[in-house]
């Protein structure tokens, strides 16, 4: 299969990468030239703009930071009328569950496949292709690509069109509320005299463990905020979690509570820019600390 890469940031770049290591044709697109330029090393070409990244593809995969801007390029820069009929596009940005299903429409016009497949792992799964990749779509389509999608992680069909979307918007809350509790344990031990570093490696294979407990957990401890997963995507999600949640008539407090807090974090703080387990700052602030 021919693959168009359009989007080659923090994760997107070692995404690409994992599909030239699995022997995939990968023709990469990036807005600006220099974040694609890394993967000439690993055998893609780099086109110059995406009309020519997606020309001849079979597989058009987007990895770009919204809904907004997915659509910007597939149908305000009328990308799509440049996809081969026939083609799929597989959407692995985090987009509203509406704006995916809306996408899908207007490609099947154009006789062109569609699948939502945002991802979660940040920087590291995408580096180790071991992604957690929630699909939604047909089940054909999903077939046809799935060697695709295995070559950068765990892919699973969760529902029809939108439903990855849906998937993601509950992956990040849970992500964000663990988060969030995960800086309290940190702040409980620090405060508390103990070594809250080695809490991560006490409770290690119990209930409490978790890859945010000792990924993020360490973060915390060491104050290391370069951000795998940024704050202001994590909002962003929230945001559009909490939208979600109002459609279908349902309250969910956790994940408002932690929408809040991380609205705090990206607006008050200027922590945008930050990883999300830059939450723990938040914490410092609200104790005083």
């Amino acid at each position: 299969m021919k693959i168009a890469f359009i989007g080659t940031g923090l994760m997107g770049i070692h995404m690409a990468r994992n599909l030239l290591k699995a022997g995939f044709d990968v023709t990469a697109w990036n807005r600006t030239r220099q974040k694609a330029e890394p993967l000439l090393a690993d055998g893609a070409k780099i086109a110059d703009s995406a009309a020519a990244a997606v020309n001849s593809a079979d597989v058009v995969i987007t990895m770009v930071n919204d809904g907004p801007a997915v659509n910007a390029i597939l149908f305000q820069a009328n990308l799509a009328a440049d996809i081969a009929k026939g083609a799929t596009v597989i959407d692995m940005s985090s987009i509203k569950p509406g704006e995916a299903r809306l996408h899908g429409e207007k490609l099947a016009a154009l006789g062109i496949a569609h699948l939502d497949a945002p991802v979660s792992g940040g920087t590291k799964g995408a580096e180790q292709a071991s992604l957690a990749i929630m699909a939604g779509g047909d089940k054909d389509v999903f077939e046809k690509v799935r060697p695709v999608l295995a070559a950068m992680g765990r892919p699973v069909l969760v529902g029809p069109a939108g439903c990855g979307q849906l998937a993601k918007l509950a992956n990040q809350g849970i992500v964000a509320v663990t988060i969030g509790v995960v800086a309290e344990a940190m702040l409980l031990m620090r405060q508390g005299g103990a070594d809250p570093d080695k809490l991560r490696e006490a409770l290690k294979g119990g209930f409490a463990d978790s890859i945010i407990l000792q990924q993020h957990g360490q973060r915390m401890v060491e104050g290391n905020f370069v951000p795998g997963g940024r704050s202001a995507f994590q909002l962003k999600d929230l945001v559009n979690l909490a939208e979600e949640a109002g459609h279908l008539g349902l309250s969910l407090p956790l994940a408002e509570m932690q929408r809040d807090r991380f609205d705090h974090l990206v607006k008050k703080m200027d922590g945008g820019d930050l990883d999300h387990s830059a939450l723990f700052l938040e914490l410092l602030e609200r104790n005083g600390l």
